[in-house]
């Protein structure tokens, strides 16, 4: 049985935005390894074949049409304008120069469209799968990621604001989130919450 987890591979020279979509990718898809490059030279020189999908700036995308014309389903071209005129026909795009929930937001639309359920991925590993959180820690989570706030999660369950406080901190610290962003893909991608809901 082929254990080894599908590849991405990011290509960008900007070094702070291919960190912090590394960081996004790898809670989006744990299942995924994520590999950066600074160029598409570095690209080459790793194997381009091994990866699963390609996140690649469009100055590159640019220079090297041929390449990711010929694998265009592979590759999501990353752009700093929201206009899509600034978007290249025939490949996804995802604008990065947004705020952090809609760039989750993007990045989990395009995971359901294209791997929803797991389609196309291995299993995920049986600890990933567990059930960590309590059917009412699961009703405040699902609350929080869609935007409500602790006074309106306590009216909407009928509980007291410190018990919402308790659960809140229980979340995190169970599935060792710091972010509100991070507790939204986890949502997401367990099925907890619709994405379109937050």
């Amino acid at each position: 049985m082929n254990t080894t987890r599908p590849k991405i591979a990011i290509i960008d020279s900007n070094t702070l935005a291919v960190l912090g979509l590394k960081q996004l990718l790898q809670t989006v898809m744990p299942i995924m390894t994520v590999e950066t490059f600074g160029s598409m030279a570095e690209l080459e020189a790793n194997h381009p074949e091994q990866f699963v999908h390609y996140f690649v700036a469009m100055n590159i995308v640019l220079e090297h049409r041929a390449y990711f014309a010929e694998h265009r389903r592979q590759t999501i071209v990353l752009t700093m304008s929201v206009e899509g005129g600034c978007h290249l026909s025939d490949f996804h795009s995802i604008c990065i120069n947004v705020p952090e929930h809609e760039l989750v937001r993007s990045l989990l639309t395009l995971q359901q469209h294209a791997h929803g359920g797991g389609r196309n991925l291995p299993p995920m590993p049986r600890i990933l799968q567990q059930k960590i959180l309590s059917d009412r820690e699961i009703e405040v989570m699902s609350l929080i990621v869609q935007g409500y706030i602790n006074k309106e999660i306590a009216d909407r369950l009928n509980i007291g604001l410190a018990t919402v406080n308790t659960h809140r901190k229980n979340i995190m610290d169970k599935l060792g989130m710091k972010s509100v962003s991070a507790l939204t893909i986890y949502a997401v991608t367990h099925g907890y919450v619709d994405i379109n809901k937050i």
